[in-house]
């Protein structure tokens, strides 16, 4: 799929670019299926800011994907759809009992093509089985950790796993870090590639795009005054911290690993830093 470039009329639009709408076949979203999203500008139920850089934006509905679709399912898709709220396509898909559903749309789905889900499903893109059922070497995503719990991971634009192994009571998959990770063989999981693959090359081009997109400025620290963040002040100018980079807050970051999760460590096996130092 390709991306749309512009010609450049003003400086902004010299280097923007966006996403090809090709296989969009539906400008409408079924109304059954979205509902109104409040815009938090990044605060919670107290009225803090626990997200920086967050407000404004563009008014949009939120659309109800069914991320655990029952099993024995046959479903035929009538539309490929944009949605806002997240980087993938999304399909409209009809039940053999007459139902509409939103589903993530993959690198494989057109209108018109009938997809199956369950055990006794065809090992076939599009098709959700169980990690059970598909043989080892496939492509996947929309995997659930918990089994019937819905689709968790590998839910973005262009993104896939690999099934790498079954051992025991549980399936080896290459995450698209490269990290490698247990689920049970009862977990669903998809067949193919979440489609938009050219998500990631999109270049924003200007700022008031991000505007748009509900994103706010953000200032550097090392501009800032010593007494609003520890990159800040100095008197020779402009430079460097001098130390490990901070938050404005003194918490170390930008490589400094923050990931505490003691319940899901033990079925990691191997981890996504000891992928990247083999590259």
């Amino acid at each position: 799929m390709p991306i749309k470039q512009y010609n450049p009329t003003t400086p902004a639009r010299r280097g923007m670019t966006s996403q090809d709408m090709s296989d969009v076949t539906t400008r409408k979203p079924l109304k059954s299926l979205i509902k109104s999203k409040k815009q938090n500008a990044g605060r919670n139920n107290t009225g803090r800011i626990t997200v920086r850089h967050r407000g404004g934006g563009v008014r949009r509905h939120y659309r109800l994907l069914n991320h655990r679709m029952a099993a024995d399912m046959t479903l035929t898709i009538e539309e490929i759809e944009y949605d806002p709220n997240r980087s993938a396509r999304i399909a409209r898909v009809k039940d053999q009992h007459g139902l509409y559903h939103y589903i993530l749309a993959d690198t494989s789905m057109t209108k018109g093509k009938v997809i199956k889900t369950g055990a006794d499903a065809p090992v076939e893109a599009s098709n959700r089985l169980p990690l059970t059922n598909i043989p080892v070497g496939s492509q996947i995503y929309a995997i659930e950790i918990n089994p019937g719990k819905g689709a968790q991971m590998v839910r973005s634009a262009g993104t896939k796993a690999q099934l790498m192994a079954k051992e025991g009571d549980y399936a080896m998959v290459r995450m698209p870090s490269g990290e490698v990770r247990k689920f049970r063989l009862e977990c669903q999981a998809t067949l193919g590639v979440v489609g938009n693959i050219q998500h990631q090359n999109i270049k924003i081009g200007s700022a008031g795009r991000n505007r748009r997109k509900g994103i706010r400025p953000g200032v550097r620290g090392v501009v800032m005054n010593a007494v609003d963040h520890p990159h800040g002040g100095g008197d020779g100018g402009r430079h460097g911290s001098g130390k490990p980079p901070r938050t404005p807050w003194g918490q170390l970051t930008l490589g400094y690993r923050t990931r505490r999760r003691k319940d899901t460590t033990k079925m990691i096996v191997k981890s996504r830093h000891d992928a990247k130092r083999k590259r």
